[in-house]
């Protein structure tokens, strides 16, 4: 049993390294004079990155910049629109509306209790037989 688990192990080891390493042709990076440019071959992002303290740091293009920025400003405005959209659809119905709104409850309630009553009556006069 022990040498199962081991070959099992052995041949599933592998397995896990593979899945463990990270997409590395995901990225291209181009040296540009004393900066690289990385490019995201999913996205087709580019980034700006500089060598500090042995490490490589990214921060996005201008354009990009730009573009991020005019799209949260867009989605700012939104929220704006939507919050204030709520604030109007949270006023209170008119007297009208809520004499309606009884109305309606009032006819369905009287409904219900009728067929509750019929239902009663009808256990009177023909009771269930006891299974018992």
């Amino acid at each position: 049993m022990k040498t199962i688990a081991i070959g099992l192990a052995t041949l599933l080891f592998p397995a896990t390294l593979l899945a463990a390493e990270p997409d590395t042709a995901r990225f291209q990076l181009e040296r540009s004079g004393d900066h690289f440019v990385r490019l995201d071959k999913q996205t087709g992002a580019m980034s700006l990155c500089e060598e500090k303290d042995g490490s490589l740091v990214c921060r996005m293009a201008a354009d990009e910049r730009a573009a991020y920025e005019d799209e949260l400003d867009r989605l700012s405005d939104r929220v704006s629109a939507l919050e204030n959209k709520s604030i109007v659809n949270k006023a209170l119905p008119s007297d009208a509306e809520i004499d309606r709104s009884i109305s309606i409850m009032e006819k369905m309630m009287k409904s219900f209790m009728g067929v509750v009553k019929q239902f009663q009556e009808d256990e009177k006069t023909a009771p269930l037989p006891q299974k018992t």
